[in-house]
């Protein structure tokens, strides 16, 4: 067992342990305030007739809080006993479901539902879970604190609660178990239950700002949508027909007549002042960068799919269907409306080196193209000569994400709020890290590229 295993075996045994920091605050409170009221007095110490008064009144204040607190812990043991006895006699285990929500900004964010079936809320106390998932990673404690019931019945089926999850990355997640945690009013103590539960759920990708620039699609699959600039429309059976009357003779393929016997001809190049669907790819190609298995490179991923999410967000609100065609094999339900199917194809994505940018994006029906900062030079810059102006390339810059703040903020966060989230500690070993240097040079040689093409190009 290797030094990760045996501090995950301890924090999991951790949950196990019923008392908390509260224990000791509230022991060292309770013997303090003990010992101050019942102090034997000393003859001439109260120089006020109402200091006995306001003892008294302290001792009855006292004794009130035991009295709550004692109540609290033993209606905690009951439904703690009486929930592991359901459990040990059914399947009253903790359910929880995942969905994603978007707020009044458009943001895409991550709900847990959680319920309890048959257990009870202890009276003044709680009921918290907490799920593992992965690598055995924690997530925070979420409430149950709301009542389920039956239709038109005051009878209680489960406790139930909806919070938001933050989790680190955008990805798929794997489940491995959770506990459930039956607390008294003041935390004295905790009494964990183990839960098993499996599943997979994903954090999908969130907006940002998005880009303003013109895009014009270029497949034609019907004539419901005209636009400014004439589009090829391909002809039926690969570019051939069936051979009809006033058709001109020299257009007749022969070879297909002298193998099956059926007069085709070659149906001409036709250009329509229509265009129905927009196709966009997005490209996470890393070849030619080292080190993209580090803590960089899985920030870098978060903010580029974030990017690409945004773009295909501020695309799909135009007047014709946005395709989103992935540059890796991700498997989902068929039913899946395509906000939804693009948003998952997003989270499974990772940086690969399989296929590259060039074999990858089709520069006759691609309209829009969204690169990052791995993105090989030498192969960029041999898909640009194949690509016309009608092409919108968006370049996420992928060292933005590392952007220092201010000297007043970074300073005010140092004092008031130190930082504790992963990319908070990325941020402050950025500058010295070597990878920084290797990134930001590949970015000056792919503006270089662009800036030197004739493509319509952006920066995010």
């Amino acid at each position: 067992m290797n030094t990760k295993q045996l501090k995950w075996w301890a924090r999991y045994y951790w949950q196990y342990f019923p008392f908390t920091f509260n224990t000791v605050l509230c022991a060292v409170a309770a013997w303090l305030s003990f010992r101050l009221l019942y102090k034997p007095p000393v003859k001439g110490e109260y120089a006020s007739p109402f200091i006995p008064f306001v003892i008294l009144m302290g001792k009855l204040a006292f004794w009130f809080v035991v009295a709550l607190v004692l109540v609290s812990m033993f209606s905690t043991l009951a439904a703690y006993f009486y929930y592991t006895w359901l459990k040990a006699s059914g399947e009253n285990d903790l359910d929880v479901t995942f969905e994603t929500e978007s707020g009044k900004s458009g943001k895409r964010r991550l709900y847990l539902t959680a319920s309890l079936n048959g257990a009870f809320r202890p009276i003044l106390g709680f009921v918290k879970g907490r799920l593992y998932y992965d690598d055995n990673v924690m997530t925070e404690t979420f409430a149950l604190l709301t009542n389920k019931r039956l239709p038109r019945s005051f009878r209680r089926t489960a406790i139930a609660g909806k919070s938001r999850l933050y989790l680190p990355d955008i990805k798929e997640y794997e489940l491995k178990g959770g506990f459930v945690y039956f607390q008294d009013m003041l935390h004295i103590f905790s009494l964990a239950v183990s839960q098993p539960i499996s599943g997979h759920f994903y954090q999908p990708p969130v907006l940002s700002k998005g880009p303003e620039d013109e895009v014009s699609p270029k497949k034609t699959e019907n004539l419901d949508v005209r636009i400014d600039q004439l589009r090829r429309v391909d002809g039926e059976y690969l570019n051939y027909k069936d051979f009809e009357s006033g058709d001109d003779v020299r257009r007749i393929v022969w070879k297909v007549y002298a193998k099956n016997r059926d007069l085709v001809v070659r149906v001409p190049e036709l250009f329509e002042p229509y265009a129905s669907h927009l196709y966009m790819y997005a490209s996470f190609y890393s070849g030619g960068i080292k080190g993209t298995g580090n803590a960089y490179a899985a920030e870098m991923l978060n903010y580029y799919k974030n990017c690409v999410w945004t773009v295909y967000d501020t695309l799909s609100k135009k007047e014709w269907e946005v395709k989103f065609v992935p540059d890796q094999s991700i498997t989902m339900p068929e039913q899946l409306p395509e906000a939804e199917r693009v948003a998952k194809v997003l989270t499974g994505s990772s940086w690969h080196r399989d296929k590259t940018v060039n074999t990858y994006f089709n520069p006759k029906t691609g309209a829009v193209l969204c690169i990052s900062s791995f993105t090989d030079p030498a192969q960029l810059s041999e898909l640009l000569e194949n690509c016309d102006a009608t092409t919108v390339i968006y370049f996420v810059k992928l060292s933005g994400i590392m952007r220092s703040l201010a000297p007043l903020t970074w300073l005010s966060r140092l004092i008031l709020q130190p930082p504790a989230d992963r990319l908070s500690r990325l941020r402050s070993s950025w500058a010295i890290s070597p990878f920084r240097f290797q990134v930001q040079k590949r970015e000056r040689i792919i503006e270089a590229a662009l800036s030197a093409s004739n493509v319509k190009w952006a920066t995010i």
